[in-house]
């Protein structure tokens, strides 16, 4: 018998900080302000991810300049993130996973030890650190749903349906049902 996945929350914490502006900006981008709840966007993402049963510590993907605000920011919290890797300079979302992935499969995931014990790689949960989640259990529940679809291989993602075309957050076609 085979080990459960690890599932392995992904916080993207990058950005420009001219979104928001003049609240946000370089040097203090609009994750790491309370916005919608009592702590900061970056740390409520922290909290929702922590809520999932079987969750493993976050890795946090975040920019050179704001890193000491990032662990500042995790270490108010309590929380000792699975890492911090950081990004030389912003390229968006794509090769932030991509990094986060290669972290993932590293020894202290994927050891040979774990590979021939048969543990598979890790699940990647990429949480934007600037999402707003209002209803946390729902959030909780969809991720849950979404496991099994995840440990079959399939890439399951989550969002809200569009209202307009928006070149920015590109497209998704949805296919047939899996459940």
């Amino acid at each position: 018998m085979t080990e459960p996945p690890i599932l392995l929350p992904v916080i993207l914490s990058g950005g420009s900080g001219t979104r928001l502006w003049p609240l946000s900006r370089e040097a203090f981008p609009k994750q790491f302000h309370a916005l919608l709840g009592e702590g900061s966007m970056l740390q409520e993402t922290v909290r929702r991810a922590a809520q999932i049963p079987g969750a493993h510590p976050p890795l946090l993907v975040c920019g050179e300049e704001t890193r000491f605000l990032a662990a500042a920011q995790l270490e108010a919290m309590g929380v000792k993130p699975s890492a911090i890797l950081l990004e030389p300079c912003g390229r968006n979302t794509a090769p932030a996973v991509t990094v986060a992935a290669l972290w993932a499969r590293a020894e202290e995931f994927k050891s040979p030890a774990a590979a021939s014990a048969g543990i598979p790689d890790p699940l990647l949960l990429i949480l934007p650190a600037d999402h707003g989640i209002q209803d946390v259990g729902a959030f909780v529940e969809a991720v849950q749903a979404g496991i099994p679809a995840a440990e079959a291989g399939w890439v399951v993602t989550f969002g809200i349906p569009p209202h307009r075309p928006e070149t920015g957050y590109g497209y998704i076609e949805l296919g047939e049902a899996l459940g």
